[in-house]
């Protein structure tokens, strides 16, 4: 009994929920096949492989495309090779978002600066120490500058009114630097992330940290929305982040000017 408890306690120490719940799956799949009536020749090895296979595309890092080596080498990191229990859903990597195409193309990893990566795991671990159930969902982080001028020409919005939005390709933004995170909480168990009153680029006063109390006394948001978000906010600036006026989801690591001193735009 102390070897198993010993073994359970290394079980759960080594592999994240996430990977946990893979493998006993797995377990729990062979249990019920070698328990079911007696298959047809090979079908059995047939769906062992094949489940196996899935499996492993889960626990197996995926391959890095060429510009992901290319942002590795210019000393970016992937959040998840540094936080490997926060949760990436990268996306302008899919089709979920305000535009409906992957404008990332081969990126399909989120790379921060060193520093920002830094400030990111002591918010990490300001979120732990008040709320070990939940762990962050990241939807963005850096943003070469090609996909900058696709994104603001894509915004179906007044030139004067774009920089709420998205940063001017011919500037270039925070994203573009590798010094801003987009990123919401989630469930730690069941990844599902908690209700924000909006969805992640939704472009309307209800995302607008700065109009909150407005949205709130309009019915708009629920008092229970804005607790999620300022606990977001909370841990974020624990770890050194500033969020801005017109997106809950988005937070700066520095200042432009400061990110423009310390690195250059990524292309």
């Amino acid at each position: 009994m102390e070897l198993l408890n010993w073994r359970l306690a290394a079980f759960t120490r080594v592999f994240s929920p996430r990977r946990r719940a893979c493998l006993i799956g797995l377990g729990v799949l062979s249990l019920c096949l070698s328990c079911g009536p007696e298959p047809r020749q090979g079908a059995v090895e047939e769906e062992v492989l094949a489940e196996g296979q899935r499996v492993e595309a889960v626990l197996r890092p995926a391959p890095r495309a060429a510009i992901e080596l290319e942002l590795e080498a210019a000393g970016l990191l992937a959040v998840e090779d540094v936080l490997p229990d926060v949760l990436v859903d990268l996306k302008y990597a899919s089709t979920d978002n305000f535009f409906g195409q992957n404008v990332y193309g081969e990126l399909q990893h989120c790379y921060l600066q060193p520093e920002v990566m830094a400030k990111l795991e002591r918010s990490y671990a300001a979120l732990q120490e008040r709320r070990p159930d939940l762990t962050f969902l990241v939807f963005d982080g850096v943003r070469p500058q090609s996909v900058q001028q696709v994104l603001w020409d894509a915004l179906d919005k007044p030139d004067s009114i774009k920089p709420l939005y998205v940063a001017d390709p011919k500037k270039g933004g925070l994203h573009n630097y590798g010094a801003a995170v987009d990123l919401t909480l989630a469930d730690r168990e069941t990844g599902v992330g908690l209700d924000m009153g909006t969805p992640f680029d939704f472009f309307g006063y209800e995302a607008y940290p700065d109009r909150e109390e407005e949205m709130l006394a309009a019915g708009k948001l629920r008092e229970e929305q804005v607790a999620n978000r300022r606990l977001l906010r909370e841990v974020m600036r624990a770890g050194g982040f500033s969020a801005i006026g017109s997106e809950w989801w988005h937070f700066n690591a520095y200042s432009r000017e400061e990110a423009a001193k310390r690195y250059a735009l990524i292309p």
